[in-house]
């Protein structure tokens, strides 16, 4: 081997030897960088998936609380509609009370000289013929009475709310009211009405008999004309109790 072939291998050998030792050198000191890396990256995930189920327990916790929130607010608003409803009762209960009082003086004044009762059907504002018969007897004495007032007081058995019954007990009055005045020509200030509802029952409403007694409208033909003492004469019904709709 020449001089000049030595020199050419031992260069080569050398740039060799230190090629490797480089790539050694550079490789050590960058596996703990690439390791460090991955690490950060499996911390960087984990701490986006504990973020992300916070969150989620946050949401579902501000969803529970909204529903609680909604919940009472619901219930407070009913509640607030409750009073008033049963304030507004109360206010139409006084009402209905100062129209009975007013009508009780009213009627301090005259004495009655016919009356009688009709009955209605369960939950029914019609008159029956019996009915009608029984108003049409009354009504015979009306020409004849000097000074007269007709006090009708309606009336319901004890099912349904207080309020219905209200409501109810007055259109049976309005019924009879309506034949009176189309058929005997009663003027509209010649009549005391009020519907009593449930409040002021005949018989016990704990019997089906005692509940039919009870769904009426007691008329009353009055008169403040003194000198007659004749006292009030009960029209005959002539009605059985309706005992269903």
């Amino acid at each position: 081997m020449t001089r000049t072939s030595l020199t050419i291998f031992l260069a080569v050998s050398m740039a060799a030897t230190v090629g490797c030792t480089s790539k050694n050198y550079v490789k050590q000191q960058t596996t703990p960088l690439i390791n460090k890396t991955n690490e950060l990256d499996d911390m960087t995930a984990k701490n986006s998936k504990d973020i992300k189920d916070v969150d989620a327990r946050a949401q579902a916790g501000i969803q529970a609380v909204n529903a609680k929130t909604a919940d009472v607010e619901q219930k407070a608003q009913a509640a607030g509609q409750s009073a008033a409803s049963a304030q507004q009762m109360a206010d139409a209960a006084n009402g209905r009370v100062g129209v009975l009082t007013n009508t009780v003086a009213n009627l301090d004044n005259y004495r009655p000289v016919a009356e009688t009762s009709v009955k209605f059907g369960f939950n029914r504002d019609n008159l029956t013929p019996k009915a009608k018969e029984a108003l049409d007897q009354l009504a015979a004495t009306i020409s004849s009475t000097k000074g007269y007032i007709i006090a009708l007081e309606g009336s319901t058995d004890s099912v349904g709310p207080a309020e219905y019954n209200y409501d109810l007990s007055q259109r049976r009055a309005n019924a009879v009211i309506q034949y009176l005045a189309s058929k005997y020509n009663v003027p509209a200030h010649k009549i005391y009405v009020i519907g009593l509802g449930k409040d002021k029952p005949v018989e016990t409403n704990k019997t089906s008999a005692g509940r039919a007694d009870n769904r009426r409208v007691d008329v009353r033909l009055m008169t403040n004309t003194v000198g007659d003492t004749t006292p009030a004469t009960p029209a005959p019904s002539g009605q059985s109790n309706p005992s269903s709709m």
